[in-house]
């Protein structure tokens, strides 16, 4: 099978990537604006018929896209998520290699959820920012496209590679800087919020079965669970062996206070900050995963202590 990466050198396009070449049945060609690309090709910029030019000259059977932004303004985000889909449908709509389309989708395209509750795919979207918007955009062009296509909607991802501008990777930073520094506590906000963390391996053991499958449609993955920060920032502290007091702003005094709320100045205390999480999803959201062990026989593996020991493992190699 062969198989055309899109945004291999991505945070999670460089794990699909890995899994994709653990398979000696694929042939795999990566497909990106970075050196490290078989092809270098911008889809933001690039004409849909030059990418099916491409597509005619490789014959795909599978088309796989990892490429996006996460951070920008609303024009940037459009641009990477919504018009750089659009370019690859219709190329593949123009192509003759009939090709598999997996398009990985987010979990912001929900928007908020009403706590305790879990999302399944027949949720209505209500995007709360503009890159959840930016996503459903991209969701929607692939649905409507009349392509074999299968969106994973992918949840909170986690472990090895993790950003550090992320959440998690702002709060590894916070607390490798802690302790470096030898301050005896950390403040944090935001950490109220819950999330439905999942493992970047096991979502591109996802995109494996996703390629493998006939499954269309919008399918989630997550880990089923959502985790509030806080409990996150307690592990991730046990963890990397950091002994001082996590104390969250905007709450009463004390540590790890329930108040949900974006951190407050407070010029008496230099501590580290890390910062609440800006997806646009509010203070919960978890998954519904039964279609994704229903129709590509996937469960997620990696639980998150493991993720956290990665995160954690490369935040304190940084100088």
């Amino acid at each position: 099978m062969r198989v055309l990466l899109i945004g291999a050198n991505g945070y999670l396009g460089r794990f699909v990537a890995d899994r994709l070449l653990a398979d000696p049945a694929v042939q795999l060609t990566a497909l990106g604006r970075g050196d490290d690309a078989d092809v270098r090709f911008d889809l933001a910029s690039g004409s849909p018929g030059a990418l099916t030019r491409f597509l005619d000259a490789v014959h795909p059977g599978v088309v796989v896209n990892c490429a996006g932004a996460t951070r920008g303004g609303a024009r940037e985000l459009t641009r990477h998520n919504t018009v750089a889909v659009a370019t690859v449908c219709e190329a593949l709509r123009r192509s003759g290699c009939g090709a598999r389309l997996v398009q990985i989708g987010c979990g912001a395209e929900y928007g908020p959820s009403q706590p305790g509750s879990s999302t399944a795919e027949d949720a209505v979207p209500r995007p709360g920012g503009p890159y959840g918007v930016s996503k459903l955009a991209a969701t929607e062009l692939v649905l409507g496209s009349g392509l074999d296509a299968v969106v994973l909607r992918v949840f909170s991802p986690a472990g090895p590679g993790t950003p550090a501008g992320s959440p998690l990777g702002r709060l590894a930073e916070a607390m490798r800087r802690a302790m470096q520094s030898g301050d005896g506590e950390l403040k944090l906000g935001g950490l109220g919020a819950q999330r439905d963390f999942v493992d970047v391996r096991d979502v591109a053991r996802a995109v494996h079965a996703a390629s493998l499958s006939a499954a269309q449609g919008v399918i989630n993955i997550g880990s089923g669970r959502a985790v509030r920060l806080r409990d996150a920032a307690a592990v991730l502290a046990r963890v990397a062996g950091y002994g001082g007091a996590l104390h969250e702003l905007d709450g009463p005094p004390g540590p790890l206070r329930a108040t949900i709320g974006h951190p407050r100045p407070d010029p008496d205390h230099a501590a580290p900050v890390a910062y609440p999480y800006p997806d646009g999803c509010g203070s919960w959201q978890q998954a519904d995963v039964r279609t994704a062990r229903d129709r590509l026989g996937w469960r997620p593996r990696i639980n998150l202590e493991e993720s956290l020991a990665d995160i954690w493992m490369e935040a304190a190699c940084r100088i």
